[in-house]
C-alpha cells in the first residue's frame, strides 16, 4: 500500500503543470488585439483596434459577450459604448515625440462576429515631428497581453508587436529587420506551446511509455512533420477548418493517446498516431498564428520561425518529462529494491489525469461552446 501511494503521489508531481492549470483556460486564448493604423497627408492619424468580445467585458467591466452563441450581443454593446470608448481613449492615444498629444475624436464601436471594433482619428497638424502610437490596451490587466499594429495602408503595411516590455511603435517607422521579425515569431511559438495546455498533455501522454531514445525521436519527428503540413497550408488559407471542429478533434485526441497507454506499452509504432494527430493540431497552431497575422513581405520567415518556435517548445517538454520519467523509474526501483523498469501504476495514473482533462476539453468545447 505503501509503495501504491508513492506512485501515485509521483505521478500527481508529474502532471502537476499540466493539473494546476486553470482548466477553465481555452488552451487558445491568447490575451491579443489588432491594431490598424493610417497617417494621412493633413496629419490625420486613424485608428481601428480590434478585440475579442470577452476580453473587451474583462477590462471595461462590460457584459457584452454571448458564451452560448460565442457573439457579442449587439443590444448589449449599444448600452455599454460609453465604458468601451472610455477605456480604449484611456489606453490607446497618439502623440508627438516630445509627448505633446494630438486632439482624439470620440470613439465609435461596433460589433464584429465574436468581437468589438473600436474606430478613432487623432488630428496631429499642430504637433511636430515624429509621431507615436501608445497602447496599453490588456497589457494594464495582463502584463503577457500583446497588440498587433498594422501601420499604413494595404499592401504595403508595416507590422510591429507590442507588449509590456514595449508600448510604443512609431506611427511612420520603417519596417522592422528581417532578424527581428525572425526573432518575434520563434518567440511567439515557444510561448503558444508552452501555454497550449492541450499540447502539452498530447505531448506527455505519447511518451509515458518510452525509454528509449529512438522511439521518442520518431514521434517528435512525425509530429512535427505533421503539424508542419497542416499549419503552412491554414496559414496561408489554402486549407482551412473551422475551430469548431479542430478544438475538440485536438481534444478527442489527447483523449485517445491517454487511453491507449492502458492497452498498449507499444511506443515504437506510436509515430504513426502522432503523425495522423499531428495534421489535427497543425490547425490548432495556425489559429494562433492567424491571430498574429504574417508580415507582408516576411511571409515565409515569419512562418518558418514560428514553427520553429513550435518545435523548441516540443523539444524543451519532453527533454524535460522523459528526463523525469527515467529518474521517477530510478526512485521506485530503489524504493522496491527490483530492477529498473516503467511502473504501469505510475503510467496509468498520469494517463488518467490526462485522460480526463481531455474530457473535459472535449465536453467544454462542443456542449459548452467555447
Amino acid at each position: 500500500m505503501i509503495k501504491q501511494a508513492g506512485t501515485a503521489a509521483l505521478a500527481w508531481a508529474i502532471m502537476a503543470a499540466v493539473s494546476l492549470c486553470p482548466i477553465r483556460l481555452a488552451a487558445h486564448q491568447i490575451n491579443l488585439s489588432n491594431a490598424r493604423i493610417e497617417l494621412k497627408p493633413d496629419r490625420t492619424v486613424r485608428l481601428e483596434i480590434a478585440l475579442r468580445g470577452s476580453d473587451v467585458d474583462r477590462v471595461a467591466g462590460t457584459k457584452v459577450f454571448d458564451a452560448q452563441s460565442g457573439l457579442v450581443d449587439a443590444a448589449r454593446l449599444a448600452a455599454s459604448t460609453a465604458a468601451i470608448a472610455a477605456y480604449v481613449t484611456t489606453h490607446a492615444v497618439v502623440h508627438g515625440a516630445d509627448g505633446t498629444p494630438c486632439k482624439a475624436s470620440n470613439a465609435e464601436i461596433a460589433p464584429d462576429q465574436d468581437g468589438v471594433t473600436a474606430r478613432l482619428t487623432w488630428s496631429c497638424n499642430e504637433v511636430e515631428g515624429d509621431l507615436i502610437y501608445r497602447s496599453t490596451v490588456l497589457i494594464d490587466v495582463d502584463p503577457s497581453a500583446k497588440q498587433v499594429v498594422l501601420i499604413g495602408p494595404e499592401p504595403n503595411a508595416t507590422q510591429a508587436l507590442l507588449d509590456a516590455s514595449q508600448t510604443e511603435v512609431k506611427i511612420s517607422t520603417p519596417p522592422p529587420p528581417l532578424l527581428h521579425v525572425i526573432l518575434r515569431y520563434v518567440d511567439a511559438g515557444i510561448e503558444h506551446i508552452f501555454l497550449g495546455y492541450d499540447h502539452v498533455a498530447f505531448l506527455i501522454a505519447i511518451v509515458l511509455w518510452a525509454r528509449r531514445l529512438w522511439p521518442v525521436i520518431k514521434i517528435v519527428t512525425a509530429f512535427t512533420v505533421a503539424h508542419s503540413i497542416t499549419l503552412s497550408l491554414a496559414a496561408l488559407q489554402i486549407v482551412v477548418i473551422p475551430s469548431s471542429i479542430v478544438e475538440p478533434a485536438i481534444a478527442a485526441s489527447i483523449v485517445y493517446v491517454a487511453i491507449e497507454n492502458f492497452f498498449s506499452c507499444n511506443v515504437d509504432g506510436r509515430w504513426r498516431d502522432t503523425f495522423a494527430f499531428g495534421l489535427v493540431h497543425g490547425f490548432g497552431f495556425a489559429s494562433a498564428l492567424q491571430e498574429f497575422g504574417l508580415p507582408r513581405g516576411a511571409v515565409v520567415p515569419a512562418l518558418a520561425a514560428f514553427n520553429i518556435g513550435v518545435e523548441v517548445g516540443q523539444v524543451a517538454i519532453v527533454s524535460l518529462v522523459i528526463p523525469l520519467l527515467i529518474g521517477v523509474d530510478w526512485l521506485i526501483a530503489r524504493m522496491r529494491g527490483a530492477p529498473q523498469k516503467r511502473t504501469a501504476g505510475l503510467v496509468y495514473a498520469v494517463s488518467g489525469i490526462i485522460a480526463f482533462l481531455g474530457c473535459y476539453w472535449v465536453f467544454e468545447r462542443t456542449v459548452m461552446g467555447t
